[in-house]
């Protein structure tokens, strides 16, 4: 029978001497303030009442607890705190038992941990995600945890925000069973009973004694406390997790638990907190497109991808990784057996790290088949293009692809920077026809562009936001134009970057004062990876149409010119020993940029690492502007997840355009109007910037609009 329940996404009901406790509350049990309420309600009922002998907590649907409520987020918080929660379910008087199926993460694993006993069922996933919003797990996630599976364990769950499956989770001792498939509440009810048959007692997290070797426990935070340094150089929220564990070897736990509180709240009051929650909310909105909202995907069970160089080989991973079957196409069985190698060396390289075992390595390369024929692609679904960047030879490729593939197979270019309409126009199915412009190395790059011609089938646009879901790519939805989003706001802030370097600051005071603002590496350590004479090419290609009033640097030609094209060549704008990846300053580079110096008349004058940034950025910011008022990106947010997943824009400052609302449209707009008095043409403000400072808003006011 039912008793009363104090809302609708609680409910209670008594199975013999057991209270059922299920959280209902779609899509994903979220931990809004009902749901507390009702858990903490039905705890409370649950000790008071004799007739119960024991609890379970269990959620409905395919979820256990997605972790907090989004819809909270920045609201003033709501009354029960969910540690308060945690605390109660943990004290009750009766054991209280957590039937984990689905996704158990933040909140919903603390709510889990808080209970006496734990059982999962195979499909369970367990994760501490908080720090990926740049908080830590705050109702005694950073204490509980580590009394189960130890310090190191914990810090390195709570440091990577990963799921946890089951098995792991069980071996760990996150859990304390791994149940067969089958019904979550039946499963956890049987197991609730099976406890009271043998008189197992309440057992409390808080009591647990895994961290009783002390100086070992502190040893292994020491050790992770010194790689988290380094690796999250600038992030506020992860040194502040190793703290909180510390706390949770040195401290009693209740006052283990008021650390985590203070922690929590600093971390809460972290202007990175803003940046990395905008970040969140903007890859849902981007993965979201007009045709989305109004088309049905086409069906792709089979890839082709034209091309086994760098680009075509990550591509045909990312496919094939996804379980789908993928035909390659290549010039001659040359080029064929190149492309394969290099798929296969991918492979190759996660098995010698021990990540993945050869008969799954041959389970995948079964998917893979080659020819040297494009008739090999009657069959496929979707063709991506992935061949040199140049619009004849795409041409030819798409002339081929237009004879021999199906109708209704959507084809695809992976061109960085080429007019997609003109290539469109150039077969007789533009309907069919999309960019996907994958990041390199595409096997791990999560940014996908996708990029929407004039006459492309709205179900086109929807089968390749689908494809993204499919390949777990962040998609980006940007109209056609020279380098679409990304690219052409580097061309930009790439030029503000070459007069700077013309005008006084050297390219590696340069890449240092981007790295210090918390970018992976700075435009010419970029260059260098990606191969100068790329931008070479681009540079050449553009010449004729280049306004000849407008400012050009010739620094980057001069080393094109030498053959210094990077990595490749050993030698860019740093210098590389024989396989390696990180280079050195080179003299002669100092010498070359002098020598433009004084071709172009320019008196060097120093600048600080704050103007080079006020600069780079503010170039950025303008470009991204015009791009927005274009519809080149729907939103601004587009703009920004595009930087963070595709450019390495610190994520925790949420990207250019969130990064501008954070400051302050005036001050940018203040900071281009001063810099055009040395350039008037490069820094012409955006009109939408001027009209955003004019009536007193920001670039986060465009983001509702579709």
């Amino acid at each position: 029978m039912s008793s009363g329940a104090p809302n609708a996404v609680v409910r209670r009901e008594q199975r013999g001497d057991i209270l059922l406790v299920t959280i209902d509350n779609p899509p994903v049990n979220a931990l809004g303030a009902d749901v507390r309420a009702g858990l903490l309600a039905a705890i409370e009922a649950a000790d008071a009442d004799p007739g119960v002998a024991a609890v379970l907590i269990a959620g409905s649907g395919r979820t256990f607890i997605g972790g907090a409520d989004i819809r909270e987020f920045g609201k003033p918080p709501l009354p029960p705190a969910l540690p308060d929660v945690c605390n109660r379910i943990e004290a009750c008087t009766k054991p209280v038992v957590a039937a984990i199926h689905g996704p158990a993460l933040g909140g919903g694993l603390e709510v889990a941990l808080a209970a006496h006993y734990r059982i999962a069922l195979p499909a369970a996933k367990l994760g501490l995600p908080e720090v990926q919003l740049g908080l830590l797990p705050g109702a005694g996630g950073t204490q509980r945890t580590p009394r189960l599976v130890g310090a190191a364990a914990a810090l390195e769950m709570m440091l990577s925000g990963r799921h946890l499956g089951a098995a792991e989770a069980h071996k760990l001792g996150l859990v304390d069973r791994v149940a067969g498939e089958g019904d979550p509440i039946e499963i956890g009810l049987v197991y609730a009973r099976e406890l009271l048959a043998q008189g197992a007692p309440v057992r409390r997290t808080r009591d647990a004694d895994v961290l009783q070797d002390r100086a070992a426990q502190t040893a292994a935070i020491e050790q992770l406390r010194l790689e988290t340094a380094k690796k999250s150089r600038g992030l506020f929220s992860p040194l502040k997790i190793v703290e909180a564990v510390q706390g949770a070897v040195d401290l009693p736990f209740d006052e283990g638990l008021a650390l985590e509180r203070k922690l929590f709240l600093a971390c809460l009051d972290s202007p990175q907190r803003a940046g990395l929650v905008h970040a969140f909310f903007a890859e849902r909105e981007a993965a979201k497109s007009p045709e989305t909202q109004s088309s049905q995907p086409r069906p792709v069970a089979r890839i082709g991808v034209v091309g086994g160089g760098t680009m075509g080989a990550g591509i045909t991973v990312s496919c094939l990784d996804a379980g789908l079957p993928v035909t390659m196409i290549e010039r001659d069985e040359e080029a064929l057996a190149r492309g394969r190698a290099n798929v296969d060396k991918v492979y190759a390289g996660l098995v010698a790290k021990g990540r993945m075992t050869e008969d799954a390595k041959a389970a995948v390369m079964a998917r893979w088949t080659g020819s040297t024929a494009y008739d090999a692609l009657a069959d496929a679904d979707l063709v991506i293009e992935a061949v040199f960047e140049d619009m004849e030879v795409k041409k030819a490729v798409f002339a081929e692809l237009d004879r021999v593939c199906k109708p209704g197979a959507v084809l695809a270019t992976n061109t960085s920077y080429l007019d997609i309409d003109a290539l469109a126009a150039s077969i007789a199915r533009p309907q069919d026809v999309i960019g996907l412009h994958f990041f390199s190395p595409a096997n791990i790059m999560k940014l996908l562009e996708i990029v929407v011609p004039a006459k492309v089938a709205p179900d086109v646009v929807a089968t390749a936001f689908e494809l993204a879901k499919k390949l777990r790519k962040t998609p980006v939805r940007a109209g056609v134009c020279d380098g679409f989003i990304g690219n052409r706001i580097l061309a930009v802030y790439r030029q503000a970057a070459d007069a700077m370097m013309e005008d006084g600051a050297s390219p590696y005071q340069i890449d240092k004062a981007v790295r210090d603002f918390g970018f992976p590496m700075g435009p010419y350590q970029m260059s260098d990876l990606a191969g100068g004479d790329i931008g070479w090419a681009t540079r050449k290609r553009r010449a004729p149409t280049r306004d000849p009033r407008a400012r050009y640097v010739q620094i980057a030609d001069r080393l094109c010119e030498r053959g210094w094209f990077g990595q490749k060549t050993g030698r860019g704008y740093y210098l590389y020993e024989a396989g390696s990846r990180t280079g050195t300053p080179d003299p002669e580079v100092d010498a070359i940029v002098d020598a433009e110096r004084r071709r172009a008349g320019v008196t060097p004058r120093s600048f600080t690492d704050e103007e080079i940034m006020r600069r780079y950025m503010a170039a950025m910011i303008n470009e991204g502007a015009k791009v927005v008022a274009e519809k080149i990106a729907l939103r601004p947010l587009d703009v920004d997840v595009t930087f963070v997943h595709g450019y390495g824009f610190p994520r925790y400052r949420g990207g250019p355009m969130k990064y501008a609302d954070m400051i302050g449209l005036p001050q940018v707009l203040a900071d281009i109007r001063a810099f055009a008095k040395e350039d008037p043409l490069f820094w012409q403000p955006a009109p939408l910037l001027v009209e955003l400072v004019e009536r007193g808003a920001d670039f986060a006011s465009l983001n509702q609009t579709k």
